[in-house]
């Protein structure tokens, strides 16, 4: 069977969304996921913009994909998705993208729920910040080539605000990727989620990501210091431009009293 787990958005709006499933299907929530639980499969849907469905038809997960969509908070243009197969066993384990499941409770589901959210929550921390880098990879070329960057102080103003806005909201959204506070009321089926984690490469990834948002903010800085040497320039021509003017006076005060 498959698991497939998905982020769509910045966030969910999740108790008008418990409000709405729970008109249709058997619902338990909480502050920051909630439960659907049905015949063939379960869903839980995150806070932060990430749901996870365990053994749905395709069918059923577009509808549960679809269901979400107006209580997203900013979207994502381009939805980010990834799956692994799952089966029972005797004990919990995972290996080759299959996971292992040693009980079908609740509990269980929800701890691996909880690592596969903050994988593709990842993701698209990942791609946002690998977007962002490239789109601006051309200015430190620019500065070692030129030794300027040939952009206009607003389109600098424009590129900081860009850089600042993705730092902001990645720094911001941060503790999404901290093991969450589910597991101090339930201990022990923390080794399902940290098992999952590892295999994942969470906190490895979460280094990376730390290493590129030190990237951009590199590039905040190499802006700054751009729109501030364009300024000092400024200052520099106006005083050389006043210098001419008042000498262009005087010589003219001495032509005029020669005359």
């Amino acid at each position: 069977m498959r698991c497939l787990f998905a982020c769509t958005a910045d966030a969910y709006k999740i108790t008008d969304l418990a409000t709405e499933l729970k008109k249709s299907f058997q619902v338990a929530s909480e502050k920051d996921v909630i439960h659907v639980a049905l015949d063939n499969g379960t869903v839980f849907y995150f806070d932060y913009g990430c749901l996870v469905l365990w053994g749905l038809s395709n069918e059923q997960e577009k509808e549960f994909i679809s269901i979400v969509k107006p209580f997203e908070v900013t979207p994502l243009a381009t939805p980010i998705e990834d799956y692994m197969s799952f089966t029972s066993g005797e004990a919990f384990k995972i290996v080759n993208d299959e996971i292992v499941l040693a009980n079908n409770s609740t509990l269980t589901i929800l701890a691996a729920s909880h690592s596969l959210a903050q994988s593709v929550k990842l993701d698209a921390f990942e791609k946002s910040v690998d977007q962002t880098v490239e789109s601006m990879r051309h200015l430190p070329e620019q500065m070692a080539k030129q030794g300027r960057i040939g952009l206009s102080r607003r389109q600098i103003r424009r590129k900081m605000g860009e850089l600042f806005i993705e730092r902001n909201s990645i720094n911001l959204h941060s503790d999404i990727l901290d093991k969450p506070e589910f597991f101090w009321v339930y201990p022990e089926v923390e080794p399902v989620y940290t098992m999952i984690a590892n295999y994942l490469d969470l906190s490895p990834r979460v280094e990376v990501l730390n290493q590129r948002l030190g990237v951009v903010h590199e590039l905040f800085d190499m802006l700054n210091s751009e729109l501030n040497h364009q300024q000092t320039s400024r200052l520099e021509w106006i005083i050389i431009i006043l210098i001419f003017i008042e000498v262009g006076i005087t010589l003219m005060k001495d032509v005029f009293r020669w005359i």
